[in-house]
């Protein structure tokens, strides 16, 4: 039988490499939802990428693909990192196919970020399991600054909710608008500008460092009641992850969790620097009053235990513990 000198070089290629313990160098393929290079989750990402090829020696390449570069739907990250389409993303509409993430995500549970990193604690557990069960590795997150109320007209209680629309991102944020008489309506980012000139929308839940910096023209009112948090998780594949090296995939782990805290922080400090810059330019900024905290909170932790109730015992059980934990 004969052998072509191609197979034969690589025959002993691999022998060489056998024998002097050389490691191979991984090449994955990164995604990301987002579109904008230039935003502090992106830019957050491609450090990631960055840090990983140098400080493991090139033993890991990640190419970064942002926001519809690929043929992956923003909502079906989190299914083509579990089938090995992309090895490593940025997942932030995660919840379709991770539900129970959508705890962290009920309007007037966690109120700052103290409570934040508390109920975060304790749902990191769930997180895993969950996204271990489609085949993925949960390395962490970042944290996005607070969904607040951003108005077409002037706002200074939540009684002024009542009978306006207000775009809304989340079923728990439509949960938190019905609540207090408005009517929640789902539009995508680029249609938000328009249908606010056209009075199709009165207002918009999002953040200073959000959709109201881009739409801050239309909104010359912020009432800043804490509706809700939101995440995006960074996620591999787990079959990818767990092939990896021992020493590179440590360093994938650490600097994955390294920069997921400096995204967040980053996010942090945009959302103040936002919120002044809009306020010198004339947008009126109210924070929520403690009897409004008050009325919110009781008017939706009822809801809070009937989703919970209707989504399975694992779910109570998960706001049971961050409610205890909270001590709420």
């Amino acid at each position: 039988m004969k052998f072509s000198k191609h197979y034969l070089l690589a025959g002993l290629l691999l022998f060489t490499n056998a024998i002097s313990g050389t490691v191979q160098a991984e090449t994955w393929t990164g995604y990301t939802y987002s579109a904008v290079s230039t935003t502090a989750a992106v830019q957050g990402m491609q450090r990631i990428a960055d840090r990983v090829k140098q400080e493991t020696d090139n033993d890991l390449s990640i190419t970064l693909h942002l926001g519809k570069t690929l043929q992956i739907a923003s909502t079906d990250i989190t299914q083509a990192v579990g089938d090995g389409i992309v090895d490593f993303a940025g997942d932030l509409y995660l919840a379709g196919n991770i539900p129970i993430a959508r705890v962290l995500n009920l309007p007037l549970l966690i109120n700052n970020e103290e409570e934040w990193e508390k109920a975060y604690t304790v749902m990191k557990p769930y997180l895993d399991s969950a996204f271990s069960r489609q085949g993925i590795t949960y390395l962490g997150s970042y944290r996005y600054p607070q969904q607040v109320v951003f108005t077409r007209f002037e706002m200074n209680s939540l009684d002024d909710l009542a009978n306006h629309k207000i775009r809304v991102t989340s079923p728990e944020q439509g949960a938190f608008i019905d609540a207090f008489g408005g009517s929640p309506i789902t539009l995508s980012g680029s249609e938000v500008p328009t249908a606010l000139e056209r009075g199709v929308i009165d207002g918009v839940i999002t953040a200073s460092a959000g959709g109201a910096k881009n739409w801050h023209e239309f909104l010359p009112y912020n009432y800043r009641i804490p509706v809700n948090y939101t995440f995006s998780a960074i996620i591999a594949n787990d079959t990818a992850h767990q092939n990896l090296p021992d020493t590179t995939r440590d360093a994938l782990d650490r600097i994955v969790n390294e920069e997921a805290q400096r995204i967040t922080q980053d996010f942090i400090a945009d959302e103040k620097k936002q919120k002044k810059s809009q306020a010198s330019a004339g947008m009126k900024i109210m924070e929520a009053s403690p009897e409004d905290m008050r009325i919110a909170r009781e008017a939706m932790a009822p809801w809070w235990h009937e989703w919970a109730k209707e989504a399975g015992p694992e779910y109570e059980q998960a706001l049971k513990d961050i409610l205890t934990t909270l001590g709420k």
